[in-house]
């Protein structure tokens, strides 16, 4: 559990270190979401809402297939993409936001898909994590893709204590520097969804251990811990 709160320039070496642990256990974190182009990644990442990644990229074959251009979502059959997309949950209003995405993108950026988080912002269905993944993955831009896994272990290092998304980017952004926002979000959403759970973090089986303030939430005996250690690939 969180104690003593460590003075500014020990939060941020200690979250530096911990960011150079992150890239030493996961070198090839990437994102989970299946794309081929910035306009792919920002459907599934919309798709991706209270859904994961695996079965995401079990229907974004059909979709990417029948719809290639901002232009063929802003014409599509709403029944159409629904029928697709039904799996992925919450689908009607995701529909929504895919054919209103598709029609802003043709009416205001010449159907393409804009590189600017203000623009970005904009696009129906389009918040700043959703952003951030587009930015990050697609066009290299540093970005914080502050999702659950991040929020959780943001909080659980010490790095930040809020729960307000928008927050939890700005803090953890002063703490990191700006070139591995994208390798650092991709980093921490791997360890979250592999080690460090929610609900029973595999603190024995942690990388992180001797650095994490937090250690001792989940079960410190290592043969334990290891039991509850997912392996990848999560797409």
């Amino acid at each position: 559990m969180l104690t003593d709160l460590p003075s500014r320039t020990a939060l941020v070496r200690r979250a530096r270190r911990i960011n150079r642990e992150l890239a030493l256990l996961y070198p090839d974190a990437h994102c989970e979401l299946n794309f081929t182009s910035p306009l792919e990644l920002l459907i599934a990442t919309i798709l991706s809402a209270q859904c994961t990644d695996k079965r995401v990229n079990l229907v974004t074959p059909v979709l990417f297939a029948r719809y290639r251009t901002a232009a063929d979502y802003a014409a599509a059959d709403r029944g159409e993409v629904e029928k697709i997309i039904q799996s992925t949950g919450f689908f009607r209003a995701k529909t929504t936001s895919i054919i209103g995405l598709g029609q802003a993108l043709c009416d205001r950026f010449g159907g393409a898909v804009p590189a600017r988080l203000g623009d970005l912002i904009t696009l129906p269905g389009v918040g700043r994590k959703t952003a951030n993944v587009v930015l990050g993955n697609a066009f290299g831009v540093p970005g914080i893709t502050v999702d659950t896994h991040f929020a959780r272990l943001a909080r659980r290092f010490g790095w930040t204590t809020q729960a307000d998304p928008d927050k939890i980017e700005q803090e953890v952004g002063s703490l990191i520097p700006r070139a591995e926002w994208t390798a650092l979000s991709l980093r921490l959403i791997w360890h979250g969804r592999r080690v460090c759970h929610a609900r029973r973090p595999a603190c024995g089986a942690c990388g992180l251990a001797r650095l994490c303030p937090s250690f001792g939430e989940g079960p410190i005996d290592e043969a334990t811990a290891r039991k509850l250690v997912k392996a990848g690939p999560f797409s």
